[in-house]
């Protein structure tokens, strides 16, 4: 696990971002260039090495009671660097509201099910209903397929 101090310069490499001192001695680290109202990457980070950083809606990242709060207590190098441009990067990005893209998938049973890339995550509809979301394409076809439905030609 990265000490406070590690996490902290590997914080402060991303010059987009800056500090802010809160109560017990934590740091927030905010993107001032968010286009939306929340500006916090990096949140609550203790001297303890807890911390979070804010990812929104990005599915590849568990987080916490779906407030879009990761938590990086025992992130490496690698991983912080990655999720905190993860993070800079979804603030920085307009949702695009472009016509989804829908594809439709069988089973041999004759069951069908839609999976629909809106609004960065790929879901999984079977008829009105969200059946499982995905972050990336895929993880959506690995589960299709382990399910055993197949894409229609």
């Amino acid at each position: 696990m990265l000490t406070f101090e590690q996490k902290q310069a590997i914080i402060e490499s991303f010059s987009e971002l800056t500090k802010k001192e809160i109560s017990l001695k934590r740091l927030n680290y905010h993107f001032m260039d968010s286009l939306y109202e929340k500006t916090i990457v990096v949140e609550k980070l203790h001297p303890n090495g807890n911390g979070f950083i804010f990812v929104g809606d990005l599915l590849r990242y568990e987080q916490e009671a779906n407030k879009g709060l990761v938590n990086i207590r025992d992130y490496d190098e690698q991983q912080l660097r990655e999720i905190i441009a993860d993070a800079i990067q979804y603030l920085s990005e307009e949702v695009e509201t472009e016509e989804p893209i829908i594809e439709i998938w069988h089973s041999r049973e004759g069951d069908q099910l839609q999976l629909v890339f809106e609004q960065r995550s790929w879901n999984v509809y079977h008829g009105e209903n969200l059946e499982e979301a995905f972050g990336t394409y895929d993880a959506a076809k690995e589960y299709l397929l382990e399910e055993g439905f197949r894409k229609k030609k």
